[in-house]
């Protein structure tokens, strides 16, 4: 998204000099991955306007560590082995329709197919390799978010362009990793991609040993930000090598080669044979776990897109909350600078001056905001991870539903969703679902601070102050006046049941019916309480925005619920993109339907098999040969003669066949 990391980028870029010496200056670069400083953020800010900061390869200056590994430029030099990987496993890849024979491309064969990275849709095996995968490019998807990817002199428009092309960069780049783990090749495909994994952790390595320090974190700032991609190639590492030993085995022979890609999965199988058993009399009782938090079902798998988006999405969390940490330094260190020149102020006026009282409100609320924002970062970060979890608990809830044919959990604008807007949903839902968390940690991290300076200004800081009577008496006023409020509602609610409504017409009754009773004095009541409800209207008037507003700040990382009203769900975009993902994954994935698609292959591939049985033995045979015309005929009598009704009801063909249904009446009867 265009502009979605304007807020963070100004603190993520590092003042760079041109080692150039062009005329204008280059455009602002990340500081992360670029040019680390031991020390402080203002010691290094300090240093760099001192001494100057310059680019990649050249001396070492006091104070700064400047690295032999340009992260960024081994980001555009990696495109020339990945291409080169593609080249290879396209190359092995059969194209499975060839052109025509006038058409150049004969040249190259059936060779040159096109390569997948992976199944968005249909893929359930090496689901966590593949989230894995996802998971190594989490430093590149939070170096576009902050939008770092400036390599040119651009117009602002022109924005939307550069990441476009830095998104195909970056995908470009780390396409190895998927298109490996992918391809059928699994002797080359296994060489290729541990070579590949290989030159990425060790340039990651070389870099985070040349500069360990930096200008954002500090101390080990390259550990800190680059240890979950570090942890993830190395477990690429070990796949790759898994692969090459068990494709080395089967090439020499030791094992038997693995069955392809079975077209009906076994959990999908599992699925369509739970529906066809007699449903129990007696559910089994769940535990706790299962019914309060989750219910491991064996029939359900989440596929490889959900896998990969939830690692992704944890991963970019954790570097964004480490650089929102870093931010918060740099604010904080800004705001001890403030603080000391108010506390010299108060010193050289002796606490006497007219703005000492502002300055000591002004100080307190620095503490007090600084308090409760660290406070405030676990439960943000608790928050926004039970909502990565309890979004897969909804994909398997609602692609169920869907399943089962029951679509009234879906607003009526969504229950007929357009075909092309689902398909680009699902290819917009993962990198939404990872921005949507992103920001919504900050948003709810924003509100909870809010909340937290609510409580701290209302509770904590009076007693502090030795005004905790007055604190009371005031809480003690506005519990009453809240109290005196809702009970006069639940009054009018118990007056209108007591006295203005019929008695109920059966004893089983829940309720008394919706029938008038006594209306003079209904009326009555209405008029009297209709100037007093002009009033309680405007408090919960206020009371509605304050719960939507909360609310909707609450729920804005949950991509699967909307916030919008009724009627107006069509205007947000992310639960567009999660509906039109939950329609593309039930039509391409519903067990029955995979089911049904199953037994017609599996039973056409069956006849056509016993036809080239059928055709060989009859090339083999040296006796009397049938013709199918005969043996056909064969087969009607003998099925007339074991159903004598159908006699009836074929068509006459002539008098023999009449003569022919004549004899098979008469020898039915008889």
């Amino acid at each position: 998204m265009v502009g979605s990391g304007k807020a963070v980028a100004p603190v993520l870029r590092a003042p760079l000099r041109s080692a150039r010496g062009a005329a204008s200056p280059p455009a602002p670069r990340p500081l992360i991955g670029r040019v680390c400083t031991a020390g402080r953020p203002q010691t290094a800010a300090r240093a760099g306007r001192k001494r100057g900061v310059v680019g990649s390869g050249t001396r070492q200056l006091n104070g700064t560590c400047v690295g032999s590994v340009d992260m960024e430029l081994f980001l555009h030099y990696s495109l020339i082995p990945s291409i080169f990987i593609i080249l290879v496993l396209s190359f092995l890849q059969r194209r499975g329709h060839r052109r025509q024979r006038d058409d150049t491309s004969y040249l190259l064969g059936s060779h040159f197919g096109i390569i997948m990275p992976l199944d968005f849709v249909g893929t359930f095996s090496n689901r966590w390799s593949y989230g894995i995968a996802f998971g190594a490019t989490a430093n590149k998807i939070m170096f576009l978010f902050s939008e770092g990817y400036q390599p040119l002199q651009i117009p602002q428009w022109a924005q939307a362009f550069v990441l476009l092309i830095g998104g195909i960069e970056v995908g470009l780049s780390h396409f190895p990793f998927f298109a490996c783990l992918s391809s059928e090749f699994r002797l080359v495909s296994a060489i290729l991609g541990f070579s590949y994994s290989l030159i990425w952790f060790s340039v990651t390595v070389l870099y985070i040993t040349q500069c360990p320090h930096g200008q954002l974190v500090g101390k080990y700032e390259g550990i800190i930000l680059y240890w979950p991609s570090l942890l993830c190639l190395a477990f690429l590492l070990g796949r790759f090598l898994h692969m090459f030993v068990k494709s080395l085995r089967v090439h020499l022979g030791w094992e038997l080669q693995a069955e392809e890609k079975p077209f009906l999965e076994v959990h999908q199988a599992e699925h369509v044979k739970q529906l066809l058993r007699k449903a129990p009399l007696q559910e089994r009782k769940k535990s706790w776990f299962q019914t309060r938090i989750y219910e491991w079902d064996p029939c359900f798998q989440f596929p490889s897109r959900m896998i990969g988006t939830t690692v992704l999405a944890f991963i970019c969390l954790y570097l964004f909350i480490v650089i929102e940490f870093c931010v918060f330094v740099y604010v904080r260190d800004k705001m001890a600078m403030l603080e000391g020149e108010l506390e010299n102020y108060i010193t050289s006026t002796n606490g006497t001056g007219t703005l000492t009282p502002a300055a000591l409100q002004v100080k307190e609320l620095f503490d007090v905001t600084q308090g409760v924002w660290v406070a405030t970062i676990l439960p943000a970060s608790l928050t926004c991870a039970n909502y990565l979890f309890h979004i897969l608990a909804c994909y398997r809830e609602h692609i169920k539903r869907l399943w089962s044919g029951n679509k009234n959990f879906l607003p009526l604008t969504f229950r007929n969703p357009s075909s092309s807007e689902s398909v680009v949903a699902i290819a917009r839902y993962s990198g939404w679902q990872i921005a949507y968390i992103l920001w919504g940690y900050l948003i709810i991290h924003v509100m909870q601070s809010l909340c937290g300076m609510v409580v701290m200004y209302s509770l904590v800081l009076p007693i502090i102050h030795n005004k905790g009577l007055e604190m009371l008496r005031g809480l003690g006023i506005g519990t009453l006046t809240v109290a005196v409020v809702v009970g006069i509602m639940i009054l009018q609610v118990w007056i209108a049941a007591s006295f203005f409504l019929q008695p109920k017409m059966g004893t089983a009754d829940k309720q008394k019916p919706l029938a008038l009773n006594n209306r003079k004095a209904f009326h009555n009541f209405n008029y009297f309480l209709f100037f007093y409800n002009v009033l309680l209207g405007l408090g919960a008037c206020l009371f509605r925005l304050l719960i939507s507003c909360v609310l909707g700040t609450w729920l804005i990382a949950r991509i699967d619920r909307t916030i919008m009203q009724n009627g107006y769900e069509r205007a947000d975009m992310g639960f567009r993109a999660w509906i039109g993902m939950l329609y593309v994954d039930h039509y391409h994935t519903n067990p029955v339907l995979v089911s049904f698609c199953h037994i017609l292959m599996t039973g056409h591939r069956e006849r056509k098999l016993q036809q080239a049985i059928k055709y060989w033995r009859l090339s083999q045979s040296t006796g009397p040969r049938v013709s199918a015309r005969s043996r056909t005929r064969w087969l009607l009598l003998q099925t007339l003669i074991n159903n004598p009704s159908l006699i009836m009801f074929r068509k006459p063909k002539g008098h023999g066949s009449q003569e022919f249904t004549q004899i098979l009446l008469t020898c039915s009867e008889s």
